[in-house]
């Protein structure tokens, strides 16, 4: 019987479900799959948090990634050693802590009621994360296509499932030797699912 506490195991259903249903270029259009905008403000958390180095990761980087969704708060990934530094960062700015993340790290409502999740990990890939970002439009730093799908594949959620078929349907040959070398060394239980998911984002793209 399937535990779906588990991640993996939640991945591998909505996997095997999505692969009996899907069709390609079924859904959006591909015109619509390949858009990449940044239309939805996004408090510029880097006027105040100036010291410690984060990347921007969760709905709000999958805009580099796949079309735009909607979210209503930033998540932000930190090296569990720097986490107090970027507290009292937070605190200094006037933002207030109101709440643990089970998966390590805190809940903050900043100065202008923006909600910003900081998740804190020890990680190997990390650091290299961190100090490799893309830079979105506004200049906030994001996290890397291979490292997001590593998050995503680790929390797999719906939402996850869901984003990383559209990311990963969208990436080039490029991309995504980057991506399965990552999943490939830091991951290796999911090396099949993230195949299947690149089949899937590409049946949605009409390939």
């Amino acid at each position: 019987m399937l535990n779906l506490k588990l991640p993996e195991q939640r991945r591998k259903l909505y996997i095997e479900i999505a692969l009996r249903r899907c069709r390609p270029g079924s859904g959006s259009s591909r015109e619509f799959l390949k858009k990449r905008t940044w239309n939805h403000p996004v408090t510029n958390i880097k006027t105040i948090i100036q010291k410690t180095l984060f990347v921007v990761v969760g709905g709000v980087a999958t805009r580099l990634y796949m079309p735009e969704r909607m979210t209503d708060d930033v998540d932000i990934l930190v090296l569990t050693q720097d986490a107090a530094n970027l507290y009292r960062e937070l605190e200094q700015a006037g933002s207030r802590r109101t709440g643990e993340l089970s998966i390590g790290g805190s809940t903050w409502e900043l100065p202008d009621g923006t909600y910003l999740d900081v998740i804190e990990s020890r990680d190997s890939w990390v650091r290299e994360a961190i100090r490799n970002p893309n830079n979105a439009p506004d200049g906030l730093p994001i996290i890397g296509l291979p490292y997001l799908v590593l998050m995503k594949l680790k929390a797999s959620r719906g939402i996850d499932i869901g984003d990383l078929t559209r990311m990963l349907g969208g990436a080039d040959e490029t991309d995504l030797r980057l991506v399965r070398r990552a999943v490939q060394d830091f991951l290796p239980d999911a090396v099949e699912d993230l195949e299947s998911l690149i089949v899937l984002g590409k049946l949605e793209m009409g390939e």
